[in-house]
């Protein structure tokens, strides 16, 4: 038995799969499962077998965004949930390994590549948001907020979601008008623009996009609020003054483990005595691992996704007091199901941007996280940190009472 087929076997139990060798021959794996569709796919030629086995977290991606692998039933998304349901994280089922020195090689690079000096912090920043603008306007919502939503119900729409999302955020600040507000990591400026305009504060974005920085000027004096609304192109390291608010959605997963202690000893410098923080980031469930090779090579180098603990543990030293926790489940993978959709009814614009090869890598990108939050180990926390004990009121009650009274 080939390596390949000890690999399928071990891995597709639900479900049913059917590979299509490049001779013709057609192999069956699986069970039929209701709740899972069906999947077949057809290897062009006779090394890719053996190519993914050796890495299958890397090389699947690879035959796949080369044209090696063809999807003739379903599409990648449909792949990627019969892999990862069949390895659900609460279930402890390890699914996909690949050789030893392959599983070496990946734990060093994620290794180095979490050492974000700022140089470096400004070219993996570059390499994921300094794509075509257009990319973006065709699959986030219209204020171009790329990171999870929040979901009241299931069939909530992506921009409404979006915008629950801000008004979570901000009730959780806690602001007052006149505050002076941090933004770490301020993409397209949709979350500076959002307080400034819901609660009359004043708000830094900071950011190492140019291209990001372009766009939140720009909006930021169509809105006429240029003075009030200002955003800089500089490392958080390197900031100076003192913020009543800090918010930071979606950079800590770019800062890297080895730069978290410095992370938060710089938020609190950064935050007066009766401050708050919140921060947003994509998280792991259970004990803290390592970002998976295809992400590191093709989409968010030197990222890394951390396990509550990692986050909690680095506070400390700085004596930020965690003051709320909140674990969002579902709604990431709800996010990326509405970006993946419309990702795929922008196939064209998107291959015209760039080619065949980008836009089947992005939408393994995409269908890869989607299972990811459904099916593994991932999350989406939001801490709020306070320097001093007394700065909030004892009870929620405040973060309910404001979000029903914020505009969307």
């Amino acid at each position: 038995m080939s390596l390949f087929d000890r690999f399928a076997g071990h891995l597709f139990k639900r479900g049913e799969m059917t590979i299509i060798l490049a001779d013709g021959e057609a192999r069956h794996y699986g069970t039929p499962d209701p709740a899972i569709k069906p999947v077949t796919i057809r290897f062009i030629d006779r090394g890719v077998p053996a190519f993914i086995a050796r890495n299958p977290h890397l090389h699947a991606a690879e035959a796949f965004m080369e044209g090696r692998l063809v999807i003739e039933q379903g599409d990648i998304r449909d792949l990627v949930d019969l892999v990862r349901v069949n390895g659900r994280w609460e279930e402890g089922r390890i699914t996909l390994r690949g050789t030893f020195r392959h599983l070496v090689r990946d734990r060093l690079r994620a290794a180095i590549q979490s050492v974000n000096w700022a140089t470096r912090s400004k070219s993996n920043v570059a390499h994921h948001y300094d794509l075509n603008d257009r990319l973006y306007d065709l699959f986030l919502d219209a204020d171009r907020q790329y990171s999870c939503a929040y979901f009241t119900g299931p069939d909530v729409d992506l921009d409404t979601a979006q915008a629950d999302k801000k008004a979570h955020i901000a009730a959780k600040l806690h602001l007052s008008p006149g505050q002076r507000v941090l933004d770490i990591g301020c993409g397209w400026g949709g979350m500076a623009l959002y307080l400034n305009r819901a609660a009359g504060v004043d708000v830094l974005g900071i950011t190492l996009s140019e291209e990001q920085l372009k766009v939140a000027r720009r909006r930021a004096a169509e809105a006429g609020v240029s003075d009030r609304v200002k955003f800089e192109l500089i490392d958080y390291r390197a900031l100076e003054g003192k913020f009543d608010r800090i918010v930071s959605v979606g950079m800590f997963e770019h800062v890297g483990v080895p730069q978290y202690e410095t992370f938060f000893a710089k938020c609190r410098d950064l935050l007066t005595e009766d401050g708050v923080m919140l921060l947003h980031t994509i998280g792991r469930l259970g004990v803290p691992g390592k970002t998976d090779a295809f992400t590191l090579k093709y989409i968010f180098p030197g990222g890394y996704n951390p396990a509550l603990s990692e986050i909690v543990a680095a506070s400390e030293p700085a004596r930020m007091i965690v003051s709320d926790v909140e674990t969002l489940r579902l709604h990431y993978g709800m996010t990326l199901d509405r970006w993946y959709d419309r990702t795929v009814a922008a196939r064209d614009a998107i291959v015209a941007l760039y080619d065949e090869r980008f836009y089947r890598m992005w939408t393994f990108y995409l269908a890869g996280a989607r299972a990811a939050f459904y099916h593994g180990n991932l999350c989406n926390y939001q801490i709020q940190y306070v320097r001093n004990r007394r700065t909030l009121p004892i009870t929620r009650d405040y973060m309910i009472d404001t979000e029903r009274r914020l505009p969307r």
